[in-house]
């Protein structure tokens, strides 16, 4: 059995490559998608960044996409397991509709972080893990470095397009 930092690093490697994967393949780093997001991505640019990551990065903040919806997976499944995870994905379509956003992404990645997250639970993950997990791999794009994040998120979009 794992300790449970090793679990929180692996959830957090986990967390982090189905948001960014998630997030990629729904096209978020090719435009500014919702108000604020091209602002963002316009001004990470103007800093040495990369306009394509930094547009992932302001649809983030900009709009529950993939990275909330997978925090809010965790909590759902912490809370009352699939089901609770199930319900935060009916949220985040709730508050991307609210934003104006198609939701696609926040959705998809709330419902795929609902299944793999209760899967791993039961072989031997706490869902704390996942919501640990979750807060460090949004840090490392939003928290350390937006120049250096940014180039990292638009080298995996120059790779997708």
């Amino acid at each position: 059995m794992l300790a449970d930092y090793e679990q929180v690093l692996i959830a957090a490697v986990l967390c982090w490559i189905l948001f960014v994967t998630v997030d990629v393949l729904f096209r978020l780093p090719e435009k500014g998608g919702v108000s604020g997001a091209s602002a963002i991505g316009k001004k990470i640019e103007a800093d040495g960044g990369a306009l394509h990551g930094g547009y992932m990065m302001g649809n983030i903040v900009s709009s529950p996409d993939a990275s909330a919806g997978t925090l809010l997976a965790a909590c759902g499944v912490y809370v009352a397991g699939l089901p609770g995870g199930l319900a935060a994905a009916v949220l985040v379509y709730i508050g991307n509709r609210i934003c104006h956003d198609p939701g696609y992404a926040g959705t998809t990645g709330a419902v795929l972080a609902s299944l793999i997250f209760t899967g791993l639970v039961g072989a031997g993950f706490s869902a704390e893990n996942f919501i640990a997990g979750m807060v460090i791999a949004i840090l490392t794009v939003q928290g350390l470095s937006h120049r250096y994040a940014s180039r990292l998120l638009g080298r995996l979009w120059g790779w997708r397009s």
